[in-house]
């Protein structure tokens, strides 16, 4: 009697590190692209020109610079720093990002800006992956007393 052999693909487990910091390049990638995908939108470009636009100062600019650079600084910081503190910011971040996503996908139901909602929806979908991860960071015991 033959036994037919079943090749199957390997599937190596991906360190949460990783997993984190992919996630939060997924999610910088869906706001680059909805911020580009704005453009657009008409009468969006002369705003800017104008200057006549939510960004209308230095200030407002420097928040948003600042609010945007959070998922690129979690990125790098989800690989190097120490687990325990990975785990709480990627929590309080993914939180954040989500609660902030789903505020926007609702102030933004309009035809012009249904793709807006989209990636808000798709946006909040992956922090919301972030804290589930971050969540159920694996564990191992320590033989440390």
């Amino acid at each position: 009697m033959i036994e037919k052999q079943r090749i199957m693909l390997e599937n190596p487990k991906v360190n949460i590190k990783i997993k984190l910091s992919l996630l939060w390049t997924a999610v910088l990638f869906c706001y680059i692209y909805a911020d580009y995908f704005e453009l657009y939108v008409p009468e969006k470009v002369d705003s800017l020109l104008t200057g006549v636009n939510i960004l209308d100062s230095p200030t407002k600019l420097l928040i948003a610079s600042i609010v945007l650079a959070i998922p690129t600084v979690m990125i790098i910081a989800s690989i190097l720093m120490k687990p325990k503190i990975s785990r709480i910011l990627n929590i309080i971040f993914g939180i954040l990002f989500t609660l902030m996503m789903l505020l926007i996908a609702v102030n933004s139901l309009t035809p012009w800006y249904s793709f807006y909602v989209f990636e808000a929806i798709l946006e909040s979908f992956i922090t919301i992956l972030i804290v589930w991860y971050a969540w159920k960071w694996p564990k191992q015991i320590s033989n440390r007393i």
